[in-house]
């Protein structure tokens, strides 16, 4: 089975003023986002990614860039609309302070998959379109470089934990129960008989355990015995 990690981009001028920014053009990781998406991509820089899939929206371009420049060799680097940010319609440029107020938000807390927003799209639409674009990306790279493979997609929070909620077998209306920060790396990976989950919003940690050998394809009872414990020499 591939591995597929899953990075928010750094945080940007939307975030830091409270709008929602959705697909606005434009928007940009701002200096604290910037410093992010570096430690980040740092981070990133012991695994052997055999590849980085970002939303075309340039907070994930900018994003992707990072990693990139701690990564060795020539890798394939397409852009993905199905991982693009959920079309929020007449909501999209809003203060959340503003939105926080309209009827439709407390749906959009309790009960996301019957929500859609005004001139834009189902939550439950941009679920099954971003599940289906990493589940798609993942077979291919998993088919063309072994099972073996560590890949990134980059992409958005609400995108991000939709596509961890269904590898966690949670029904959409439960997916405000997780969280996913600017910059965060969650890990998933697909499997013969189910998605398993092995990180989710992690900002810190030892990553080069992704670069051992395919991990196997059954859930270990009991839990199994962890990864090689990892040294760091100063």
């Amino acid at each position: 089975m591939a591995t597929v990690i899953l990075v928010r981009h750094g945080r940007t001028t939307a975030n830091a003023t409270g709008l929602l920014a959705g697909r606005t053009p434009g928007v940009r990781l701002d200096q604290i986002g910037q410093d992010q998406a570096a430690l980040m991509g740092k981070r990133l820089a012991v695994v052997p990614l055999v590849g980085v899939v970002t939303s075309p929206l340039e907070r994930c371009r900018q994003t992707s860039r990072f990693i990139l420049d701690h990564q060795s060799g020539s890798l394939v680097t397409p852009v993905e609309e199905g991982i693009t940010e959920c079309d929020y319609g007449d909501w999209q440029g809003k203060a959340l302070g503003d939105l926080a107020k309209e009827q439709l938000w407390s749906t959009v807390q309790a009960q996301p998959s019957a929500v859609t927003f005004p001139g834009g799209e189902s939550m439950a639409t941009m679920q099954a379109r971003s599940v289906a674009a990493i589940r798609r990306h993942d077979a291919v790279f998993e088919a063309e470089h072994g099972p073996g493979a560590v890949w990134v997609a980059v992409s958005h929070g609400d995108i991000i934990k939709s596509v961890l909620a269904d590898a966690l077998g949670m029904h959409l209306d439960l997916f405000q129960r997780l969280e996913v920060g600017p910059a965060s790396v969650s890990i998933v990976r697909y499997g013969t008989s189910r998605p398993s989950v092995h990180a989710i919003n992690t900002d810190a940690g030892d990553l080069s355990w992704l670069g051992a050998a395919a991990p196997p394809t059954d859930a270990p009872l009991g839990g199994g015995s962890g990864q090689a414990p990892h040294t760091t020499v100063a």
